[in-house]
């Protein structure tokens, strides 16, 4: 997308995450959706979230709470963690988002848990991929059935290394037009 917007996509670090992670989503998501884009810790601890008979997060709790501390000048928020994420009908979530809403999540706990230090590279390619990924559903994108559309559900670590990290040609059309909608 190239449109140029005065509001701002949050990228929000939780807990320990390294800088550069941050730094790259910022960089990536700003210039992928046209808007600026900076870091803003909103949430210090989401223990609130903890499910202690899963071991997990539960991370539709965090977005709730992360809307409500969404800064005023802010058009999307996107939180990444480091902790494993869970919806109650899955085992584990790479990231959620509100559909159609303002906030969304992303773990890189599984993103890159089998990644040795020589290839944190790929892993630095998933983070971004899940990150346009879930603030794609904020823009009210669905998953898409082209297996290369960032926009395409992943089971597997394989799925997300697969897809491109670009819209296809549908959902383009259809994100410039949200995009549209939601700035006027």
């Amino acid at each position: 997308m190239q449109m140029k917007n005065t509001q701002t996509i949050i990228v929000s670090p939780i807990g320990e995450i390294p800088l550069w992670m941050s730094d790259t989503i910022v960089k990536d998501v700003g210039a992928f959706f046209g808007f600026s884009a900076r870091m803003k810790k909103v949430l210090d601890d989401i223990h609130f979230a903890y499910d202690a008979e899963r071991n997990q997060y539960h991370s539709t709790k965090i977005l709730e709470k992360l809307e409500k501390k969404a800064p005023d000048d802010c058009i999307k928020i996107i939180a990444i963690t480091k902790e494993d994420l869970f919806i109650p009908i899955l085992t584990h979530v790479y990231g959620e988002a509100q559909l159609g809403g303002k906030a969304c999540i992303i773990s890189i706990a599984r993103l890159i848990a089998d990644l040795e230090a020589e290839i944190a590279h790929k892993g630095g390619k998933r983070i971004v991929k899940e990150a346009i990924h879930e603030l794609g559903h904020t823009f009210d994108l669905r998953h898409c059935e082209d297996e290369r559309c960032i926009m395409h559900y992943c089971r597997r670590l394989d799925d997300v290394d697969k897809k491109s990290s670009q819209f296809c040609r549908y959902c383009n059309i259809f994100l410039a037009d949200n995009i549209k909608d939601l700035c006027g």
